[in-house]
């Protein structure tokens, strides 16, 4: 068990590792000093390191979002906190015409470094308001850098490198779903020097799945499941930061398998996959062999009822069929995920928080 560690439990130590290392650092939010702590993520911080650095507060999120922006170009490095992304909705103004622009409007002479953490909360019911995944909102304006760690090590370096190194504001989108995932510790898959970077999960020759978020681990069970059963060998890509994916790594990959799968955690529209189709055209039209695969939410507001929300988002199923149907071109005959294998890791999921 000393080589592995919990998602929830890897922030944790890195919102410990901010407070400890960056004297200037803070830590705020709705439900922060709550006895759940975000999940786990802040449990104990109050008490450790006192209510002037990490702290609750109203619900106000277009105002404690300009504290962050005001706090950061007086000298803090503000880390804060939204149970729900929903809740960025509430920010676009401080976080779009404010924070993204200081650096460039004044030549560099002011900065607003910054973490703002935000959750995606699907599942248990959440709905239409409390759900959404929204990161192509964010990660279409200069300044502001997007990402979304989809294991412990992502979000444990990323965090310390954002406080300590990074001098630009950092939204992150946090999946609910993967705060009791477990990981191994040593996995070594990140540029230290670099975090934000995406980068190769696993190495493969026939296809290729570009996947962020808790669609990379989906990815990772769909090759997993799909090797059980067939010869095909899958190269997974972690986009990991949505506003600066590494656009070499990726083609490179497909020009190698020539077939592509973008699985993404949110709608299809204007999403991962629409700019990695943009990344394909502007550079060598001929990478696919095949039209690629494009994964992500229904083109509708997500359902609160369990069932409908197993048909609303995409899964193992989605992932192992686009990828029968590339290599393929056929279903028939083919071991298709069982609805158990599909929802396992969802169902036991307790809510509201």
């Amino acid at each position: 068990m000393n080589d592995i560690i919990i998602y929830k439990n890897a922030i944790k130590n890195s919102m410990h590792y901010a407070l400890e290392k960056n004297k200037n650092s803070i830590i705020y939010g709705i439900g922060v000093t709550d006895y759940i702590g975000i999940f786990g993520t802040t449990e104990g911080l109050e008490q450790e390191f006192g209510s002037d650095r990490v702290f609750d507060t109203p619900i106000s999120e277009d105002a404690m979002t300009g504290f962050a922006v005001g706090a950061s170009l007086g000298g803090l490095y503000p880390i804060h906190i939204h149970i729900r992304a929903d809740f960025l909705l509430l920010t676009m103004n401080q976080l779009i015409n404010s924070a993204a622009k200081y650096r460039y409007t004044y030549g560099g002479l002011f900065q607003t470094p910054m973490l703002i953490r935000a959750v995606i909360g699907r599942s248990w019911g959440q709905g239409a308001q409390h759900s959404q995944s929204l990161q192509s909102l964010f990660a279409h304006i200069p300044g502001l850098t997007v990402i979304m760690p989809s294991s412990a090590e992502a979000a444990e370096k990323c965090y310390k490198y954002a406080v300590m190194h990074y001098k630009n504001p950092v939204i992150s989108f946090e999946h609910r779903l993967l705060y009791d995932y477990k990981f191994n510790k040593n996995s070594s898959l990140i540029d230290q020097n670099n975090p934000f970077d995406s980068y190769l999960v696993e190495e493969g020759n026939d296809i290729t799945i570009v996947a962020s978020s808790i669609m990379v681990q989906e990815a990772i069970k769909a090759s997993d499941y799909i090797s059980k059963y067939e010869n095909i060998s899958i190269e997974i890509i972690d986009i990991n930061s949505v506003s600066h994916p590494n656009q070499t790594l990726i083609l490179n990959s497909i020009r190698k398998t020539g077939k592509l799968i973008v699985a993404d955690t949110s709608w299809l529209s204007h999403g991962l996959g629409a700019e990695i189709s943009r990344m394909i055209l502007e550079t060598d039209v001929t990478l696919l062999k095949k039209p690629m695969k494009n994964l992500g939410m229904a083109q509708a507001t997500c359902p609160t009822a369990k069932k409908l929300e197993y048909e609303f988002y995409p899964n193992l199923k989605d992932l192992v069929v686009s990828i029968y149907d590339l290599h393929f071109g056929t279903l028939k005959g083919k071991k298709i995920p069982s609805e158990e294998e599909i929802v396992y890791q969802y169902k036991y999921f307790k809510g509201p928080f």
